[in-house]
């Protein structure tokens, strides 16, 4: 079992009290139930909050069906699994956070901001589909009793194309999910999005590249992350709703500022 640290769930510029930082972690789905072995060098990071993730397939990005909910599909990423692990991480750690982050998989790891429907009647099927996925999660969200629920993540193409789509759909998600609502926009896609006056968290997979060095030092990551940091500051300030790091992580190798998001 695999876990995937996102690290770090910010809270940048809030204008409530109730918000605090959030330090998470990616617990992507697996085959497996989630037992006290993992749950122990999970736990011994000691993170405020973890990102449950189950994931559905799409066979291309411009195929309009998402499939989920089959025999297929690893424990993790049925209904009963994430009832499972969700409930074994409360009992583990009381005061943990819950975000339940259904994703999307596009086969061969095509990137799905660039799904995209060649027809309106494609588009009408997909969102469909779409809408009984993300849906389904939601109550069981709901049944966990899920701190944040996130609708969709890199998803800018289809966010770009079908703006009014998504603002029924978050009607739709509040009437079964009583959380704060999110989506996780990629790092080069949050300030084109419309629709963040109408959820709780701008939420950022933030991959940002920082520096073309190829050891770079803390103060070279430190110079990257300015102009980043403002003009997360000035969306912030537009939607007045606390920014939420979604995802993010930079790895030990050669020139890990320079594209992050690349894990080949």
């Amino acid at each position: 079992m695999k876990f995937i640290l996102f690290a770090l769930l910010l809270a940048l510029g809030s204008t409530s009290t109730e918000v605090k930082k959030m330090n998470g972690i990616s617990l992507v789905a697996s085959s497996e139930r989630l037992s006290e072995e993992h749950l122990k060098p999970l736990l011994n990071v000691n993170p405020n909050a973890i990102a449950l993730m189950p994931f559905a397939f799409v066979p291309d990005l411009c195929s309009s069906e998402v499939i989920f909910g089959n025999d297929h599909q690893w424990f993790g990423e049925s209904k009963e699994g994430l009832l499972q692990y969700g409930k074994a991480l409360r009992e583990a750690k009381k005061d943990i956070q819950l975000l339940v982050k259904p994703q999307l998989w596009v086969r061969d790891g095509k990137y799905t901001g660039h799904i995209k429907m060649d027809s309106e009647t494609s588009w009408k099927t997909f969102e469909n589909s779409y809408s009984t996925f993300i849906l389904e999660h939601a109550k069981t969200a709901q049944e966990l009793n899920a701190e944040l629920f996130c609708i969709g993540t890199e998803l800018e193409y289809f966010v770009k194309m079908r703006p009014e789509y998504w603002k029924k759909l978050i009607v739709k998600i509040r009437t079964v999910f009583k959380g704060k609502l999110t989506y996780a926009a990629n790092w080069d896609e949050y300030k084109r999005v419309e629709f963040w006056s109408d959820l709780d968290f701008i939420g950022i997979d933030a991959y940002f590249p920082l520096t073309h060095k190829k050891n770079p030092s803390i103060e070279d990551f430190e110079s990257g992350w300015k102009i980043h940091k403002k003009e997360m500051i000035q969306i912030q300030k537009k939607f007045n709703i606390p920014v939420v790091f979604t995802e993010f992580g930079y790895r030990s190798i050669d020139f890990t500022g320079k594209q992050p998001w690349d894990s080949k």
